[in-house]
């Protein structure tokens, strides 16, 4: 039996919609930029014909459960709401082909991918890594994990806060689709069950400020709410 100096974490898992089972979370890749209009409000258009996806990591330590509350973080006064579909995989692979990536898939949650925005623009115009504006204890936001192995290629996405609409927009308008998604990134990791994958946020991202309550849905996977504590 193998002594630890100190008890280790516990896996972080999220629910499963109809299932007395808890989905263990692996990684948590994430995607940039794979909306248009939400490039463009960024600064950085996309061009899918001569560009290729990237994606940034938040670690599991940063995920949480939706209905939380979450404490505005140190270090930043811009900290902004990304509303994304999130991929759970179920099954592995490694340099699978765009026709076989849909089999990987276990099932769909609505994420919110929380950032500390003045810390990645001063991240990115310097050329440095963007993790402290987007790996950080609570920055990742998930519901419940609706099974379904469909490829999910449309479908309408949305953000309120404090019941006033942010962001809009259809799953149909990303610019890498979930199968492209999948096969690019198994070009570089061998992907695992219990991976998770950020598809991406449409535009009308915007800051939120202690007191705030977020609510998010996409159609056919839930909703997700998140409060916005007191700075600690």
């Amino acid at each position: 039996m193998t002594r630890y100096l100190f008890n280790p974490p516990a896996p972080f898992s999220l629910p499963i919609q109809g299932s007395e089972s808890r989905f263990p979370v692996g990684r948590i890749f994430c995607v940039g930029r794979n909306y248009h209009a939400h490039a463009i409000e960024m600064g950085a258009p996309v061009d899918k014909t001569t560009m290729q996806p990237f994606y940034f990591i938040k670690d599991a330590a940063s995920a949480v459960e939706s209905g939380a509350t979450l404490p505005y973080p140190p270090g930043t006064r811009d900290f902004q709401h990304e509303m994304e579909l999130v991929v759970a995989l179920g099954a592995g692979g490694f340099r699978v082909t765009e026709a076989d990536a849909g089999g990987m898939i276990f099932g769909y949650a609505c994420g919110l991918d929380m950032t500390r925005r003045d810390l990645q623009l001063v991240a990115r115009a310097a050329g440095r890594p963007w993790d402290l504006a987007k790996n950080f204890e609570n920055a990742a936001v998930l519901s419940a994990i609706v099974p379904n192995g469909r490829v999910l290629g449309q479908g309408a996405i949305g953000l309120q806060v404090n019941g006033a609409p942010r962001q809009g927009a259809d799953l149909g308008q990303m610019i890498w689709s979930i199968p492209e998604l999948i096969a690019d990134l198994s070009r570089y990791y061998h992907l695992r069950p219990g991976d998770l994958l950020f598809t991406g946020t449409p535009e009308g991202v915007g800051a939120v400020v202690p007191g705030d309550r977020i609510t998010g849905r996409i159609e056919g996977v839930g909703e997700i709410t998140l409060t916005i504590g007191d700075a600690e």
